[in-house]
């Protein structure tokens, strides 16, 4: 095997401590040709899709990329922004806004770098591992933005992760954080969510908890993601005071045939319409940062099934992006992970007592 050459990275250079965030990913642009390179990528990855390869290359290159790529960027186009993705431009802030964090808790570049990659397109994983082991990142902690564990996203990560990692003659030190879907800070950050949206828009009938679907096979191999999903929105459910039959969990983006994990959040929304439930909040809290799947899919397509189906009010309550609760519960998973790593010196907790109670103070003016 041929390893990729060294980074000539000059004598004297300190060794540095990386955060590196991963986000699912994005085309390009809202065109089928953008779109047809990241579909390409996506659906090859066999962490996504579990059939035999040589049919699913088959099903892919023969149908899905020849009919799919249009379609998909007519919906892309409906939700792109002048900053062009959404994904890409919330990661792109989360990233600097928790180097900021991390840096009023004492990790400060260049001790700790902060940055981000994209599972699928641009800028990849590996090409930021490159450029993190070129400033002598020797330590780096891999940060997926999923918060519930699933084998079709943080394990593809790690993957890819790993896939760099054999290239590499020098190895840096590695680190994942594979979930946080009952962490007391990101909890925190959606019960937050939630309360400001109901102060500010009043309150449904229901709140939809709408997460990611996958097959539903993938949880009776033992995937943990559907118990993770469940989890949290046990724990919002408790910490906004919700009663049982005031909170539904549904799974959306249904691909192919085979059975996903259900309910599916269409047809639950078009069914509480006919039982005469006249006001809907939707909510993806596996989402981090809105997207495609939370902005067409859900804002436009399911609320459209809804008030057709005889729902009056579907309100949309925005993923975390750059909401300071998440990113300050961001900061606390990333402190507790890099712990024992040199990455600058932890503010102590007076410095941080008077941080949040400034933040506190802002928001009451607010």
């Amino acid at each position: 095997m041929t390893f990729q050459p060294e980074p000539a990275v000059p004598h004297g250079t300190p060794q540095r401590t990386a955060v590196l965030l991963v986000n699912l990913g994005t085309p390009a642009a809202p065109t089928p040709a953008a779109l047809r390179r990241y579909l390409g990528e996506f659906l090859s990855d066999p962490r996504v899709v579990e059939i035999p390869r040589a049919l699913w290359w088959l099903i892919l290159h023969g149908v899905i990329l020849r009919v799919r790529p249009a379609k998909s960027a007519a919906k892309y186009a409906s939700v792109w922004t002048s900053d062009g993705s959404p994904l890409a431009a919330w990661t792109a802030k989360q990233t600097t806004l928790l180097q900021g964090y991390l840096g009023e808790r004492g990790y400060r570049p260049p001790a700790l770098l902060v940055r981000h990659a994209m599972r699928y397109g641009e800028p990849s994983i590996a090409s930021v591992l490159d450029e993190l082991k070129a400033a002598n990142a020797t330590r780096i902690l891999v940060l997926p933005l999923y918060p519930q564990y699933a084998a079709a996203t943080t394990a593809s990560v790690n993957d890819a992760v790993m896939a760099w990692m054999r290239q590499q003659r020098r190895q840096p030190e590695l680190r994942f954080v594979n979930h946080y879907h009952d962490d007391a800070g990101y909890i925190d950050a959606l019960a937050q969510r939630v309360r400001d949206h109901w102060q500010v828009n009043g309150r449904g009938e229901r709140l939809v908890l709408s997460f990611h679907g996958v097959p539903e096979r993938s949880l009776h191999l033992g995937d943990p993601y559907h118990c993770e999903c469940h989890v949290t929105a046990r724990l919002l459910a408790e910490r906004v005071a919700l009663r049982s039959e005031e909170l539904i969990v549904t799974f959306q983006s249904r691909f192919g045939k085979a059975k996903w994990l259900t309910p599916y959040t269409e047809s639950t929304l078009v069914e509480l319409a006919t039982k005469g439930i006249k006001r809907v909040d939707v909510m993806c809290p596996g989402f981090t940062a809105d997207c495609l799947e939370t902005l067409e899919e859900i804002d436009q397509e399911a609320r459209a099934a809804y008030l057709a189906a005889g729902g009056e009010v579907f309100s949309y309550i925005p993923c975390l992006n750059d909401q300071h609760e998440w990113i300050a519960a961001l900061a606390a998973i990333a402190m507790r992970h890099l712990q024992g790593w040199p990455a600058g010196e932890p503010a102590d907790e007076r410095v941080l007592a008077n941080q949040r109670a400034r933040a506190l103070a802002m928001g009451a003016k607010d």
